[in-house]
């Protein structure tokens, strides 16, 4: 019996938060990447198990991985995005806020995806379609809230907009403290949790283009009728890139209007190209 793309999906995150747990608080090997990062034995060994799944159960599937890169035939109607351990610098220091995330792109659309939570056992799931929190093996669908007002903000380079727009500004503009509270997690576990009402936006800069960290979270976020869109509020990975998820169309206008307003602010020269 074929198995559903969904189940691959979280069978494969699954087994890789399975590896993320074990290996937790142990002496953990690092390898550098370039500026400055770097992957730990746990990010390979995770990868390894998700691959083993995807291996076993869609074979003839090209696969993107964090630490592998990229496999399979070049013009593949079906590619897997891999991130074994988003938020390796916080499991390196022994926090627990990090994410297992899997997606299968089908054409031009992420299909299936899920992102494991290891400490919390639980993993956010979708079909496409809509959108779940799978805890101690059942399933219940997840929808957005902004009632927390809590924001998530990617801090972390690259800036692919600055200097006219850095989400670290948005931390002390006045409109944006009267109505939201910052929350820096460092890790794309955030995105799942604007889909689940946990939080109630999510921005980042960056081309997020078959990005292995955000095409989990996005799907996630679109299949529970999330506002998606770029930081300028256009269709997502055109124009000036970046990403806002948000609960509500309000927050997603507010954030808009906060983000429109550093743009503006910035020096002439700083604004070429909006």
């Amino acid at each position: 019996m074929l198995i559903k793309d969904e189940d691959v999906a979280i069978r494969a995150a699954q087994a890789g938060a399975g590896v993320v747990r074990a290996m937790y608080g142990t002496s953990l090997t690092r390898f550098g990447k370039s500026g400055g990062d770097f992957a730990t034995a746990a990010d390979i060994e995770a990868e390894e198990a998700i691959l083993d799944v995807l291996r076993s159960t869609r074979p003839q599937d090209a696969v993107t991985g964090e630490e592998s890169g990229r496999t399979g035939a070049s013009a593949a109607e079906r590619m897997w995005l891999v991130d074994p351990l988003c938020g390796t610098l916080n499991y390196a220091v022994r926090s627990m806020l990090v994410a297992v995330n899997v997606a299968l792109r089908t054409g031009s659309t992420v299909s299936a995806a899920a992102s494991a939570d290891p400490f919390a056992d639980e993993v956010f799931w979708t079909d496409g379609t809509r959108a779940y929190v799978r805890r101690d093996g059942l399933d219940e669908q997840i929808r957005p809230s902004a009632e927390s007002a809590l924001v998530d903000l990617n801090l972390d380079p690259p800036y692919q907009n600055a200097p006219r727009f850095r989400a670290a500004r948005m931390l002390a503009d006045p409109g944006f403290v009267e109505r939201f509270r910052p929350r820096v997690v460092s890790t794309t576990l955030a995105v799942a949790w604007v889909a689940a009402g946990r939080r109630a936006a999510y921005v980042t800069d960056g081309d997020l283009r078959d990005s292995v960290h955000f095409a989990s979270g996005i799907a996630l976020c679109q299949a529970a009728g999330c506002v998606v869109t770029g930081i300028e509020g256009q269709p997502l990975h055109t124009g000036a890139g970046g990403l806002i998820v948000a609960a509500d169309q309000q927050t997603h206008a507010a954030l808009l209007a906060i983000i429109d307003n550093q743009i503006s602010s910035a020096p002439s020269e700083e604004r070429v190209g909006r």
